[in-house]
C-alpha cells in the first residue's frame, strides 16, 4: 500500500522558516512527480510547488516563488520543501502529493498524505 507521510510543520514567526519533508513507501516513485499543496480554512487547496522525476524540473505558484525550495532525494523516496521569509498567509495544512505528470493542478496525483500543519504568526 502506498502511504506518503508528511513532517516538519510547526509554528514560527513571520518572517522565519520551515522545512518540510514527505517520505513515500510501497512503491518507488523516481520516475513520478512529487508536488507540495496547501489548504487553509474556508479556502480550496492550492498548488505550492512541483518536481519532475526525470530531470528534477521544478515549477514554483507565484506566491512562493524566490521564498520557498522543493527538493527531492530519489535513494530516500522522499520529497522535501524549504520555506524561508514566511508570511502569515503561507499558514494552511501542506500536503505533498506523487503523480506521473509534472503539474500544478491536484487532479493529476495519485496518492496525498494526510497533511501538517504549518503556522506563520504576526
Amino acid at each position: 500500500q502506498v502511504q506518503l507521510v508528511e513532517s516538519g510543520g510547526g509554528l514560527v514567526q513571520a518572517g522565519g522558516s520551515l522545512r518540510l519533508s514527505c517520505a513515500a513507501s510501497g512503491r518507488t516513485f523516481s520516475n513520478y512527480a512529487m508536488g507540495w499543496f496547501r489548504q487553509a480554512p474556508g479556502k480550496e487547496r492550492e498548488f505550492v510547488a512541483t518536481i519532475s522525476g526525470v530531470s528534477s524540473n521544478t515549477y514554483y505558484a507565484a506566491s512562493v516563488k524566490a521564498r520557498f525550495t522543493i527538493s527531492r532525494d530519489n535513494a530516500r523516496n522522499s520529497v522535501y520543501l524549504q520555506m524561508d521569509s514566511l508570511k502569515p498567509e503561507d499558514t494552511a495544512v501542506y500536503y505533498c502529493a506523487v503523480g506521473p505528470s509534472y503539474s500544478h493542478n491536484w487532479s493529476a496525483y495519485d496518492y496525498w498524505g494526510r497533511g501538517t500543519q504549518v503556522t506563520v504568526s504576526s
